[in-house]
């Protein structure tokens, strides 16, 4: 497919996610950017909602980026054990946290390259974090169900995060990363899910690879 008809196809699909999901919005719940930078660095291999049971805790403790810069890390683990991952995630939230009180005046950078300098911070998280604190929309945020629907639906050829966000990042208006992003997420946990996708449902089903 050329590059004009994948852009067709792209924004027809963006076109149908909207109408679709017209309320979608981050699933993960915060009170502000160092908050959602957290919660984000927990979500890796674990779903918003177990997230979302473990953060009020979390912060009531621990609510800024000096309190968790300062944490016990034995009971920031505790706190976050349920997460998975949580000694590696402790470290990267303590890290990522002594960075911002110390290299940026207690406050989470609003560029790329900046919060990709925090411990624990790829592109996807630096995303999520630019488009939803700060209204940045700097990049196409890839999960794992933005990677799956993306290659189902004929968008990329590629497996490599970055690379898939570079070919979404081609075919969509900068305006509509994050639109495209978060609907195809919640497309991916209500319809084309990993082991049985609901393609008789699906209302993209007539421009999907995977179903052709």
């Amino acid at each position: 497919m050329n590059t004009s008809k994948q852009q067709q196809k792209a924004l027809a699909i963006l076109k149908i996610l909207k109408k679709l999901y017209p309320d979608a919005t981050c699933s993960l719940t915060y009170d502000s950017p160092v908050q959602l930078l957290v919660a984000t660095i927990l979500s890796a291999q674990c779903t918003d909602e177990r997230v979302n049971k473990v953060t009020p805790a979390l912060f009531a403790r621990f609510p800024d980026a000096q309190g968790l810069a300062n944490a016990d890390r034995e009971i920031l683990e505790t706190l976050i054990r349920s997460t998975g991952f949580y000694r590696n995630k402790a470290k990267n939230i303590q890290g990522a946290c002594q960075k911002i009180v110390n290299d940026f005046h207690e406050k989470v950078p609003q560029t790329m390259e900046e919060l990709l300098l925090l411990p624990g911070v790829a592109r996807k998280t630096a995303n999520v974090v630019l488009v939803h604190a700060f209204g940045i929309n700097a990049g196409v945020t890839v999960d794992t169900h933005v990677k799956r629907l993306s290659q189902r639906l004929g968008l990329t050829e590629n497996s490599e995060p970055v690379k898939i966000e570079r070919d979404l990042m081609a075919l969509l208006p900068q305006k509509d990363w994050e639109n495209f992003s978060i609907r195809i997420i919640y497309h991916g946990r209500q319809i084309c899910k990993a082991r049985t996708p609901n393609c008789q449902e699906c209302q993209l089903a007539h421009l999907c690879s995977f179903n052709a």
